[in-house]
């Protein structure tokens, strides 16, 4: 009896190992750095989209440089199938756009982390010429840095994306702008009292990420554009979106509207 027993595991087990080694692998880039909500939910987010459009796969994860360019060109290079970004013309040149806007839309919307310090400098500000008088940090890659900086606002760019928290900590930049998808869980991360969210306003502009894809794996594209559209019409995207992120703010604070010429 034990003899057929361990005949039937062995099966099982052949069984399990050869479906999963005939399932085509796919290669996501991971950065190397802490994994925040955000991140979280586009795991989750890809995860159900391949469910959803039923495309049984492998994901393997591939740690890549933390710069968003080079990820990119990895993906042009196909060292790596998928990775996910703000778009840009420049970055849809580079790999296959999957144009469903994963955030929908909020990416766009910036609070700005400063030093707690200067926070009655911050709070009274109304319009977009009084943050005129201010210094951003933003990473030097980022589609972000040149969309700020063509609304005439002062902008650092530095490649270290911690260096850019300790710069406002340090009073060497005056604000540190991110999404209202990133800015409250990488705050928890920092862990630091002197660091806050201005919360009496927000700029906006028009921004929208995206899954991209590596060229040579145009069936991954439409399989994902498939199944995200299929959960969206299923209701269960917007639930994963509130499930992950707080977005009341945007709805007791006042927006600084911003042009995005790249969009």
């Amino acid at each position: 009896m034990m003899k057929i027993l361990l005949y039937v595991c062995l099966i099982v087990l052949s069984s399990y190992t050869f479906a999963s080694q005939s399932k085509p692998t796919i290669y996501v880039a991971k950065e190397q750095r802490p994994l925040y909500d955000r991140d979280l939910f586009l795991y989750e987010l890809l995860q159900q989209a391949l469910l959803a459009a039923e495309y049984d796969v492998n994901i393997e994860h591939v740690k890549v440089h933390p710069h968003q360019q080079r990820t990119l060109m990895a993906l042009n290079k196909g060292r790596v199938d998928l990775h996910w970004s703000m778009t840009s013309p420049a970055r849809e040149k580079l790999a296959i756009a999957v144009k469903f806007p994963l955030f929908d839309g909020l990416i766009g919307k910036r609070v700005l982390i400063i030093h707690k310090a200067h926070y009655e400098r911050f709070k009274s500000i109304t319009e977009l010429t009084q943050l005129r008088r201010y210094t951003a940090v933003q990473g030097h890659d980022w589609p972000d840095t040149k969309i700020l900086a063509s609304n005439g606002l002062q902008v650092k760019p530095i490649a270290n994306y911690q260096a850019m928290f300790d710069m406002v900590l340090a009073k060497r930049a005056d604000y540190f702008p991110r999404s209202i998808v990133e800015a409250q869980s990488e705050l928890a991360s920092q862990n630091n009292p002197d660091l806050m969210i201005v919360p009496d306003y927000y700029l906006s502009y028009p921004a929208r990420f995206y899954f991209f894809v590596n060229k040579e794996n145009p069936a991954l594209a439409a399989k994902l554009e498939q199944g995200l559209r299929k959960i969206k019409e299923s209701g269960a995207y917007r639930a994963l979106l509130v499930r992950y992120f707080d977005i009341d703010m945007l709805s007791h604070s006042h927006m600084l509207p911003l042009s995005n010429p790249f969009y």
